[in-house]
């Protein structure tokens, strides 16, 4: 394969957040937080604002560059959560570091996933230099002072999957999923990470056929005759349960698992194809906004598989663990870049409602990544 390999120098002004020093030497105590669950709680106000901003850190995607062009309200940037049971740290770039030292994590699945991957990077900016390499949908960046590798397998279904639509691939165009058939272009790769995060959801709502033992079975939103109509739930749950499988059966894999649970849309006035946009400013609170309906649905689902993979985990040696962030996201409706972000590789602009700005609330999701880190 074609590889590229570019060294980047980056910015290292100190962010705006600064966590308290750290004693290195407590680094690697297994008491080092009392853990409680970091999930429940509430956004609160946070006026000292980002770690990062789109100046310092020069990895923020176009589609996710909310400030570079031009969204005019900050707010959306000034909130932490909270958990009810205790304090969730700041997030700190050097004992996260040294935390991975000689380790590898990889993130597998959509570009939700590439997001929260992205939002890692910029954490990290201020702390390492590192080189970037490109396998065509996968991407790898290595820290060489810490001997560290973030990875990106590019695999929105999770499962094989190709093209069906006569006139080609487009936003809503018909696709094949292959529910008892892994996506091998990542499976194959994972055995060497030592952290493996694993998301997937938005794609699910496109028109799919489903097959099984290489027969079309069931479909959603396909309008095929003869082919029997099903929810896209029966596909969401089928993928996960083939990717877990899939992990379960590595005969050299070591490493721990995570979950990244649903990552939900924020479209109001309208879908994401007819005239939808998210333009809030500030959080839902509780109240406000219920964990229910299909989001809840979604979340249920994957969690439903995960907890039985787990269970057979165990017997093979092996760890999953649980970002739980699907309800907590849900109240983040102003997080979103809507109209202030340009497509990859394209100079146009549409209503993003299912990616997040950077910074922004997906910053949360890497420091309870660094706490689960930390107590286990």
């Amino acid at each position: 394969m074609f590889l590229t390999i570019i060294p980047l120098c980056l910015n290292h002004s100190q962010s705006p957040l600064q966590p308290p020093k750290i004693n290195s030497s407590a680094l690697r105590s297994k008491e080092v937080e009392t853990k409680c669950d970091i999930f429940s709680g509430k956004w609160i106000p946070y006026p000292n604002g980002p770690y990062y901003s789109n100046l310092t850190c020069s990895l923020i995607t176009d589609q996710q560059n909310c400030m570079k062009f031009g969204r005019p309200d900050t707010e959306f940037m000034k909130w932490r959560w909270k958990p009810d049971e205790c304090e969730l740290p700041l997030f700190d770039a050097v004992q996260f570091l040294e935390l991975v030292r000689g380790k590898s994590i990889a993130f597998v699945g959509d570009s939700v996933g590439r997001n929260q991957m992205h939002s890692l990077l910029c954490l990290l900016a201020s702390v390492s230099t590192l080189l970037y390499t490109s396998y065509t949908d996968f991407e790898f960046w290595n820290y060489a002072d810490y001997n560290f590798t973030l990875a990106v397998l590019w695999s929105p279904f999770l499962v094989k999957a190709h093209d069906a639509d006569p006139e080609g691939h487009s936003l809503n165009s018909l696709m094949s999923l292959y529910l008892d058939e892994v996506d091998e272009s990542w499976a194959s790769q994972i055995e060497i990470f030592d952290y493996v995060i694993i998301s997937a959801g938005q794609w699910f709502f496109r028109p799919l056929i489903y097959y099984e033992n290489n027969q079309a079975v069931k479909c959603h939103s396909c309008h095929i005759k003869n082919i029997t109509a099903v929810t896209l739930y029966y596909g969401y749950r089928m993928a996960f349960r083939t990717a877990f499988q899939a992990i379960l059966r590595l005969k050299d894999y070591k490493g721990i698992t995570f979950l990244r649970t649903f990552s939900p849309n924020h479209f109001e006035n309208g879908d994401w194809n007819k005239g939808g946009n998210c333009v809030r400013t500030r959080p839902f609170t509780n109240q406000e906004k219920k964990f229910d309906g299909y989001i809840k649905e979604m979340y249920l689902t994957q969690v439903e598989e995960f907890r039985t993979a787990e269970k057979h985990a165990r017997t093979n040696g092996l760890r999953f663990g649980l970002l739980d962030t699907s309800e907590i996201m849900l109240l983040r409706a102003d997080g979103h870049p809507n109209h202030y972000g340009h497509l990859r590789d394209k100079n146009v602009t549409v209503a993003d409602c299912v990616h997040w700005c950077l910074p922004g609330p997906i910053d949360t999701w890497n420091e309870f990544l660094l706490y689960m880190l930390k107590t286990r």
